[in-house]
This record gives C-alpha cells, sequence and structure tokens, in this order.
C-alpha cells in the first residue's frame, strides 16, 4: 500500500430502522485536525481524476452508490514511489481511505446510480490559493487503466 494511505473498516451498525455508520470522529486519532467536510457525487461511468494536494490530507467513504479509487505515488523520497493501488468503495462494506499530500488520486462511478462520497479534509478549500493540482484522467504519466475490467 501506499506510504501514508490509510484504509479503516467501518462498522455498520444495523437495526430494524436502517444503519448507521461512523465515518470520522474527533477521537479516532489517526485524523489530523479539522479542515472542512464535503460531498462529492459522480455518476455511473463518470471519472473525477487526477488531483491531488500538496499540503492538505483527504480521507474518502462511499455512502451511496460504488467508486473505484485510484491511487499514485509520485513522491520520490517514498518507499512506495511509483506505487499504484486501487480501492472499491461501497456502502455496504464501509471503509474510509486516508490520502496523504502529493498521492495522485481520483474515482469512477460504479454501478446504476450515482455515488456520493464523502470527503473530509484537514484543511478548508482557499478558492484564491487552491491547494491543487489536476492532470488529465487519461492522458498522463500514471499507470492506471480505467476501463472496466469483468474479473
Amino acid at each position: 500500500m501506499i506510504e501514508g494511505v490509510q484504509v479503516v473498516a467501518l462498522e455498520n451498525h444495523i437495526d430494524e430502522r436502517g444503519r448507521v455508520v461512523e465515518l470520522f470522529r474527533a477521537d479516532d486519532g489517526s485524523l489530523p485536525p479539522f479542515g472542512q467536510v464535503h460531498v462529492s457525487t459522480v455518476q455511473p461511468g463518470a471519472i473525477k481524476a487526477w488531483h491531488r494536494h500538496h499540503k492538505r490530507t483527504d480521507a474518502l467513504a462511499c455512502v451511496r452508490g460504488t467508486v473505484r479509487l485510484g491511487l499514485y505515488d509520485p513522491r520520490e523520497d517514498s518507499p512506495t514511489h511509483l506505487e499504484v493501488n486501487e480501492f472499491f468503495l461501497a456502502p455496504e462494506s464501509p471503509h474510509r481511505v486516508l490520502i496523504p499530500p502529493k498521492v495522485w488520486f481520483g474515482f469512477k462511478g460504479g454501478g446504476e446510480t450515482e455515488a456520493l462520497v464523502v470527503v473530509w479534509t484537514d484543511e478548508a478549500y482557499n478558492p484564491k490559493v487552491p491547494d491543487e493540482e489536476r492532470w488529465d484522467p487519461v492522458v498522463n504519466e500514471i499507470p492506471f487503466d480505467w476501463e472496466r475490467r469483468d474479473r
């Protein structure tokens, strides 16, 4: 796994009324200080990639639908330099993925409905000085194929 990435299995608390999943907790100890929380939606088959932050840490959890999350580590000083990770996130098997600064990430909507991803960050977005870099989802140096592969 890419250095600094954390994948945490989250627990579904289910009863006859529905379920509750605790995504982000102040007493968790694995998250940096709070910056903001936002929601990102993605349509089935749509790709939201690639982007990275130079200072900001993001933590993602998919709460509706399915997403395929891709990560790429370009950090030359990292023990996982040039490593690629892939995760499938869905509420049926809830996980939180923490993405450290400088790691490229993106996701693609799966299934047949719009997916909803909750994004927690340790720094609020500043539109005047955005800590964000973007690449085309397909034309780039990242060795990641967004095409569907039936296993």
